[in-house]
């Protein structure tokens, strides 16, 4: 009742508010589904490892490991110690248990995943206990010191993705009035820039890459290209709702599948399955494989990023097509609606204000 008898102004503020509060709330739900689907109960499916030795004892206690993990574990058997760390190397496997009579030794790479590596010293740390002795760890991808938990590369992604979204709402918001070809040279300049940040941060501020720091700056550059170009495209369909579309695509479903957190063997099939061609993933992958497995499986990383640029490339030349063709609509009806137009946009202003203020704010 008392909402009735509010003016028209009042009201009509209110619904003004209460539109835009959806946008929040959205984004609530949906960071709940997605970082809770993602990160809350992580157990292995089918990870890959496994048991040194070529005789039919070897086999047997392959089988036998199999048997009692069921569906977590991918159990191979590998003839020699060099061909588990081979394995190892080109991320075949994730651990190899080397059977001794005296001291069990398990194999891994951290720089791969170091919650998948506790996962696999979890698995086999009992079977070691069995036969009395401690199980001796060895590590043949150590990630650098200054970043242990080799999670270093994770945060990275999550500072140049928040560079890349945030200014898709200045780019597609305040640079409206830009021709697209325009928008789109600013695209190139300012993702350049976040890269150039981003090696900043993973070479001299943090010392995340002790080489490579100029390819890690190129698949910042590439992966902040794609976002802004999608991004920027986007907001020509969607306007104040594309910073909802943005950090659904580029945060919730991304961050999630990046690997950077946990692998994709350790998570559900939805986000397991985002991983083998999300962006994000392409990023923190191809960043493990530059600078800790000698580059392997590297140019599939760096494609998927590509690719990813490519489909921004083709949104922003769909958006500069619908601009074209609206402006050429609209006209004929230019000089009778310029008061109105004046209006118009001072209130589109007054949103991409807005619209900056919850990208920045998220």
């Amino acid at each position: 009742m008392e909402v009735l008898l509010m003016p028209a102004d009042q009201r009509a503020a209110l619904r003004h508010v209460l539109t835009h509060l959806l946008t929040p709330l959205l984004m609530c739900v949906g960071m709940g589904l997605a970082y809770l689907g993602a990160f809350a109960a992580p157990e292995p499916h089918h990870l890959p490892v496994a048991v040194v030795g070529s005789g039919p004892e070897a086999k047997v206690f392959a089988q036998t490991v199999k048997d009692e993990a069921g569906d977590a574990l991918d159990v191979r058997t590998l003839p020699s110690r060099d061909a588990a760390i081979g394995q190892l190397r080109t991320r075949h496997i994730d651990g190899a248990y080397v059977p001794g009579e005296k001291a069990p030794e398990l194999i891994v790479a951290s720089a791969g995943s170091d919650t998948t590596v506790s996962v696999v010293q979890k698995i086999f740390t009992p079977v070691a206990a069995e036969q009395g002795e401690p199980l001796k760890v060895t590590d043949v991808a150590p990630t650098v010191s200054d970043d242990p938990t080799g999670q270093g590369l994770f945060f990275l992604l999550v500072a140049v993705s928040i560079g890349s979204y945030a200014s898709v709402a200045v780019l597609g918001g305040a640079g409206a009035a830009l021709r697209m070809r325009a928008r789109a040279l600013l695209v190139v300049g300012v993702s350049a820039v976040v890269g150039l940040l981003g090696a900043a941060f993973a070479g001299p501020v943090f010392h995340l890459a002790h080489t490579g720091l100029w390819g890690v700056w190129g698949m910042a550059w590439l992966y902040s290209a794609g976002i802004l170009l999608i991004g920027v495209g986007l907001h020509t369909f969607l306007k104040r709702w594309t910073t909802l579309a943005v950090m659904v695509l580029f945060v919730m479903l991304n961050f999630t599948s990046s690997g950077g957190v946990f692998r994709p063997e350790l998570q559900n099939g939805f986000f397991a399955s985002l991983h083998a061609f999300w962006n994000g993933a392409g990023f923190v992958e191809g960043a493990r494989s530059l600078l800790y497995f000698d580059h392997y499986g590297l140019g599939r990383y760096v494609w998927t990023l590509v690719a990813w640029l490519a489909v921004g490339a083709v949104v922003l030349m769909v958006a500069g097509i619908a601009e074209r063709r609206r402006g050429r609509a609209l006209a004929p009806a230019a000089p009778a609606a310029s008061e109105k137009a004046a209006k118009k946009g001072t209130a589109e202003e007054e949103d991409v204000e807005e619209e900056l203020e919850e990208t920045v704010g998220v």
